[in-house]
């Protein structure tokens, strides 16, 4: 089979190495064929029919994170994320992969039945809350503790008729954090826009299933939000990842209207970055921001957090140039043992930027924030430690908060 991949984007890697050690997985294998110098090796075979699609084919294209920190290290511009993307989509559509029956059944509960119905998410979620409540839920999972007030009340935003900017709240956060989204919204009002939530319709945004290689739903997916979120106003996303496949809509699907609707998409902080200054209280706290892939490698909008927190707080980085913490959507639960071993790597240089002090960690992606915590550390996202600076917070807060 041919992966038709675009051959001028195979040949354009020299195979330099400089990707390396920007490559998580590579970090921890050693192992030429988990790096992008070796997967675009092997994807080159395939595509010139001089190699079968065989198991060490498919495993390398799984056990890709997707971060594309490769990508911004490289001198070619080799864009290796849509290689990776156009891989995964050929060998689910023509070379279904050898997953077990459950795990098939599974991925398509999840994508096609759960995901696109927001109402059904929600549904399920307050099983999964039940189970929390009864400690049923290892940690070591990384769900976020789910709220039963938070769950029941409807987020805060204004009429669509009268905002002048739009907060897209997606599928799984809406269930699992959408205090955050609560917190968005209330820093948004207080720089001096008047939000509304994204249409329930257009919850979905498709960047698992892209990531998945389900490229045909992600299509679907991707025309039902640009539908049921008209207009010109900003699109404001607090999911890095969501953010970085929003703003590619324009590539996924081809036309002048969807790049005009990703040309309206920015995230939470690079919004937030371009307004005028909020009234802060500085907290004197130490937060160690870790800069999700999507937001830093595909967004390229990592800076606005750090300029955004550094207003009330003091704001360290991590020095290791951005290693990936393994979050990668689900590829925790579908890689445990290399996501893990990823995670290790990360949670180590947090903690060497922390010092002695108390590790609080700022991440603008909610499958970091997941991951990460699992791990023991307090993640919060940046909306929810500027919510907690604003002004007013000092006299009381604000009903919008349910903790």
């Amino acid at each position: 089979m041919t992966l038709g991949l675009d051959d001028e984007a195979l040949v354009a890697c020299v195979a330099c190495g400089l990707c390396l050690p920007h490559c998580p997985t590579y970090r921890v294998t050693g192992l030429e064929i988990a790096s992008p110098r070796g997967r675009i090796a092997a994807m080159r075979a395939v595509q010139s029919d001089a190699a079968a699609i065989g198991v060490e084919f498919e495993t390398a294209m799984e056990e890709c994170v997707q971060c594309r920190a490769c990508e911004a290290a490289c001198p070619s511009g080799v864009p290796f994320g849509q290689l990776m993307e156009g891989a995964r989509a050929a060998l689910y559509r023509d070379h279904p992969r050898g997953h077990s029956s459950i795990r098939r059944v599974l991925e398509w509960f999840g994508y096609r039945v759960v995901l696109p119905r927001r109402w059904l998410l929600q549904t399920l979620t307050w099983p999964l809350l039940a189970a929390q409540r009864l400690h049923l839920v290892p940690r070591r999972f990384g769900v976020s503790r789910i709220s039963v007030p938070s769950l029941l009340r409807p987020l805060p935003g204004a009429a669509p008729l009268h905002a002048d900017v739009i907060l897209f709240t997606g599928c799984v956060m809406n269930a699992w954090q959408r205090d955050v989204h609560r917190d968005a919204l209330r820093v948004m009002r207080a720089a001096g826009a008047v939000p509304a939530v994204s249409d329930r319709r257009a919850s979905c945004c498709g960047a698992l299933h892209l990531h998945a290689g389900r490229a045909d739903e992600a299509r679907a997916l991707a025309r039902r939000v640009i539908v049921h979120l008209p207009g010109d106003e900003p699109i404001v996303v607090d999911s890095a990842g969501c953010g970085a496949a929003m703003k590619d809509y324009g590539t996924l699907l081809g036309t002048p209207e969807a790049a005009a609707f990703a040309a309206r998409v920015c995230d939470f902080s690079e919004w937030l970055v371009a307004r005028p200054p909020l009234d802060l209280v500085v907290s004197g706290r130490s937060v160690v921001v870790q800069d999700p892939c999507h937001l830093q490698h595909v967004q390229h909008a990592a800076d606005a957090v750090h300029g955004v927190l550094a207003r009330a707080y003091a704001v360290v980085g991590t020095d290791d140039d951005g290693l990936c913490c393994g979050a990668g959507g689900v590829y925790a639960a579908a890689q445990p043992r290399l996501a893990g071993e990823i995670r290790d790597r990360k949670v180590a240089a947090i903690r060497a930027a922390a010092g002695d002090a108390s590790v609080l960690v700022a991440s603008a992606n909610p499958g970091c924030a997941m991951h990460l915590g699992a791990a023991g550390l307090d993640v919060r996202h940046p909306a929810e430690l500027l919510a907690d600076a604003l002004m007013d917070s000092t006299c009381g807060g604000t009903d919008d908060r349910l903790r």
